[in-house]
């Protein structure tokens, strides 16, 4: 009965722990912020504006996105916050979605952008010969856990 015990609280343990650094691996390792006067002239010159939002339906407590969102024909620029973690991702998407379920349903019509890396605002370059007027939503996925984080729609 001891080692069942014993096997149980260190599991348990060792659970909690991988869980911990899981999460707190891609902060540890987010390269450094980025510039906010620079982030703000990008944002200047875009076509599009929009904002993330935390209150939608698939965003929670662990995955939420909020600030503006400005999509020109060459980047997408965030000023906000992102929900720390691991393997973000950033998409241009067809539609308006606000969950995992919506997502999953258009993510083969949508566009992979690129990696999103920093939490307190980002700037992602968009892949040559993207058209953003194919698309409406800006959409942040984790890659690796399919997990919603945030989206907004810029038209």
């Amino acid at each position: 009965m001891r080692w069942i015990m014993l096997l149980a609280t260190h599991g348990v343990a060792l659970a909690v722990g991988f869980a911990i650094g899981i999460y707190t691996l891609p902060i540890l390792t987010a390269p450094e912020s980025l510039d906010r006067s620079m982030l703000a002239e990008k944002a200047e010159t875009a076509q599009y504006k929009a904002a993330f939002k935390r209150d939608l339906k698939g965003s929670d407590f662990l995955h939420w996105g909020e600030g503006k969102v400005s999509v020109s024909s060459t980047q997408i620029v965030h000023q906000g916050k992102l929900a720390p973690g691991p393997d973000y991702k950033l998409y241009l998407v067809p539609e308006f979605v606000e969950d995992e379920a919506s997502f999953l349903r258009v993510k083969s019509k949508s566009l992979r952008v690129g990696d999103v890396k920093n939490f307190d605002g980002f700037l992602v370059d968009l892949p040559a010969g993207a058209n953003i007027d194919s698309y409406n939503t800006v959409v942040v996925w984790c890659e690796a856990f399919g997990e919603f984080i945030t989206a907004a729609k810029y038209r």
